[in-house]
């Protein structure tokens, strides 16, 4: 797969899966931006790809904020001419698990914001560039819990089944610009953000497990992979799906 002189936006790039696919598209060629309200975290995948003769930069972005998000990718598009692939990936957990009824303002505004907004926001100011220059592939980074019921995990699910729904009616609205729009559903997935959930319930991931018929959870890397494949030109006729990645967990 040949990325050469791609232009690649990561939200969340610091960490986790946003880490691995900064990486990976780095390694193909692309030219990537890593994003992340966490400059250290950002300047770190930064050293990790030049230490591989990668080429990349660190870009503070805080999906919260959409100035700061146009702004951002105002400042990239001067800087590069374009930006030919952008992946919304920036996202929390819930800092708690709770029924509904229990669950917090505060969790719900937090997780609403990031991970929902967020992703319009980043698509609001992208889809603009993308328009100028006839093109654009972006991925957004949703979850099997926006495509299945998500016990005790509200404010994510609500917040992941947003993001397929924007995934699906973007892809249509901007197919016409030959900008295609599509979205990876990873299960669990051995980051950071798993390893705060296990923290916080010690022995969880020994329950999650017996759910996976593959007796594993997902690594960043084999997220990464389905995110730089359908982002790629090698897919120029797929948009407006969802791939989902859980070693058979909806089964």
């Amino acid at each position: 797969m040949n990325l050469d002189g791609k232009v690649v936006v990561i939200t969340g790039g610091g960490s986790g899966i946003g880490a691995a696919s900064c990486l990976l598209f780095a390694q193909h060629g692309a030219n990537v931006i890593v994003a992340d309200i966490d400059v250290k975290s950002a300047q770190k995948t930064v050293a990790q790809i030049i230490a591989q003769k990668g080429i990349a930069q660190a870009v503070k972005m805080d999906v919260t904020d959409y100035a700061n998000v146009e702004n951002a990718l105002d400042s990239i598009v001067t800087a590069y001419g374009k930006i030919d692939i952008m992946v919304n990936n920036a996202g929390i957990m819930n800092s708690q698990r709770a029924p509904t009824a229990q669950h917090t303002f505060e969790d719900w505004d937090r997780v609403i914001a990031i991970n929902q907004t967020g992703v319009f926001y980043c698509l609001r100011a992208v889809l603009k560039h993308m328009m100028d220059q006839g093109s654009g592939s972006i991925v957004n980074i949703a979850s099997l819990a926006g495509l299945k019921a998500s016990g005790h995990n509200l404010a994510y699910s609500a917040s992941k089944f947003a993001v397929v729904g924007m995934t699906k009616s973007a892809a249509m609205e901007y197919a016409p610009y030959d900008i295609r729009v599509n979205a990876v559903c990873p299960s669990y997935t051995q980051t950071p953000m798993l390893d705060s959930v296990v923290e916080k319930q010690p022995g969880i991931d020994k329950k999650l497990l017996r759910y996976v018929p593959m007796s594993r959870f997902a690594e960043a890397e084999e997220i990464a992979e389905a995110v730089i494949w359908i982002a790629s030109d090698q897919t120029k006729f797929i948009t407006g799906q969802t791939i989902t990645i859980d070693g058979g967990l909806s089964l």
